[in-house]
C-alpha cells in the first residue's frame, strides 16, 4: 500500500511514526531511533508525501530537514491536536492523534521557522528569561532589607544607587554577615545590568542591519525590540492570509461568545505570544501618552478613544492596529504609509 501521510511524535531518542493509506488506513507504524530515522523514513516514503508533526520542541528543525529531502512538512499546534487524543496519552496514541488532526480540512498549521527566524528569537527568549531573573533578585533584595527595617524603592534606578548607600552606612542595624551577602547580591544584579545591554546592543544592530526589521522601524511605537521580535514572529507574513489573523495569533482580537444569533464581545484573548503581546501594548503606550500632542489622524484617533474608553483600551486598540500594519507591510514589502494606516 503507498503512504500518502506520515505523522511523527517527537521525542528525545525514540519517534513513533504512523503512516497512513490516501483511504486513511493505518499501513505503517514504527518506532525509529534519533539517529536513523530520517533514513529510515526515506526509504519507506516516497518525496511529496505529506508529513506532520507537532509545532514543539525541535519541529521546526526536522521541518526543515523533512523539506530539503522533498516532502510536505505540517506542524500543528499541541491544542489542536489534544482533542483528538483517545484513551491514554502514549507514544502510538499521540501520532495516531496527529493523524487525525491533519485529515481536518479547517485545521490550522503553524509556519515553519527560518533557522534566521530562530536566531532572532533566541536573542529575545534569553533577554526574557534575564530580565525575570533581575526582577526575581531585586525582589529578593527587597524582601531581605525589609527584616532589617530598610524601605526598599519600587523602581529599578533607585534600587541600584539604595544599595551601595546601605553598605556603606555603619549605622543601619546590617550586621557583618548581611553586608557580605547583599554585596554580593548587588553584584548580581549588576552582571545581568550587563548581560542585558550586551544583548540590546545585538539587537539594536541587527534591527538596523535586517531589512524588515529596519522598514518595521517606521511605524508608531516599535523600536528594535519589537521590530526584531515582529520579524522573528511571522517571517515574511505569508502565512496568514490577512492582518486579523497575524494579530489574533498575537491574542490581541477580542474574545467574543454568541448564541441564539447574539453575539458578545470580551477582552482580548491573551493567546500566543506573551512576552511579543506585552512589548506592543507598552510601545502602544506610549503613542497613546504622546498623542494629544500631535494633529494627525491616527494621533486624533487614539487621542479620541482613549478620552471616549479608557486609555489601556486605547493601547491595546492601537496594538491590535499595529500588528495588522506590520503584517502588510512584511507580506507586501513596502513601507509605511500614515494615510493607508488610517483608510
Amino acid at each position: 500500500m503507498k503512504i500518502t501521510r506520515v505523522e511523527v511524535d517527537l521525542a528525545k531518542k525514540v519517534f513513533q511514526v504512523h503512516g497512513v493509506d490516501a483511504a486513511g488506513r493505518r499501513v505503517w507504524q514504527r518506532q525509529l531511533k534519533r539517529s536513523s530515522w530520517l533514513s529510515v523514513l526515506t526509504e519507506a516514503v516516497e518525496p511529496g508525501c505529506e508529513i506532520g508533526m507537532e509545532a514543539c520542541g525541535g519541529a521546526h528543525h526536522w521541518a526543515r530537514e523533512l523539506k530539503s529531502r522533498g516532502f510536505e512538512v505540517k506542524l500543528i499546534s499541541p491544542q489542536f491536536v489534544k482533542p483528538y487524543l483517545k484513551s491514554l496519552k502514549n507514544d502510538v496514541n499521540d501520532a495516531e492523534a496527529i493523524c487525525e488532526a491533519m485529515s481536518r480540512h479547517h485545521m490550522r498549521f503553524v509556519a515553519v521557522k527560518t533557522v534566521e527566524q530562530q536566531n532572532i528569537q533566541a536573542i529575545h527568549r534569553v533577554r526574557e528569561g534575564l530580565m525575570n531573573h533581575r526582577k526575581a533578585k531585586a525582589n529578593q533584595i527587597r524582601g531581605l532589607v525589609a527584616e532589617y527595617g530598610l524601605v526598599a524603592p519600587r523602581q529599578m534606578g533607585p534600587l541600584r544607587k539604595a544599595i551601595p548607600c546601605w553598605l556603606e552606612d555603619a549605622e543601619n542595624g546590617l550586621r557583618p554577615a548581611f553586608r557580605v551577602l547583599l554585596h554580593g547580591l548587588w553584584e548580581d544584579l549588576q552582571s545581568l545590568d550587563i548581560r542585558l545591554k550586551v544583548l540590546d546592543k545585538e539587537i539594536f544592530a541587527l534591527s538596523e542591519s535586517h531589512a524588515d526589521a529596519k522598514r518595521l522601524k517606521q511605524l508608531r511605537g516599535i523600536g528594535p525590540l519589537i521590530a526584531t521580535a515582529l520579524v522573528a514572529q511571522f517571517g515574511d507574513g505569508r502565512h496568514f492570509k490577512r492582518g486579523r489573523q497575524a494579530s489574533a495569533s498575537v491574542g490581541i482580537t477580542p474574545r467574543h461568545a454568541g448564541t441564539g444569533g447574539k453575539n458578545y464581545l470580551f477582552g482580548i484573548t491573551k493567546k500566543g505570544n506573551p512576552y511579543l503581546r506585552s512589548i506592543l501594548i507598552h510601545g502602544a503606550r506610549s503613542v497613546v501618552s504622546k498623542a494629544k500632542h500631535k494633529d494627525d489622524r491616527l494621533s486624533r484617533w487614539v487621542t479620541e478613544l482613549a478620552e471616549r474608553k479608557h486609555p489601556n483600551v486605547a493601547a491595546v486598540a492601537l496594538a491590535n492596529k499595529t500588528v495588522r500594519i506590520a503584517w502588510a507591510m512584511l507580506r507586501n514589502g513596502t513601507d509605511y504609509d500614515p494615510e493607508l494606516a488610517m483608510a
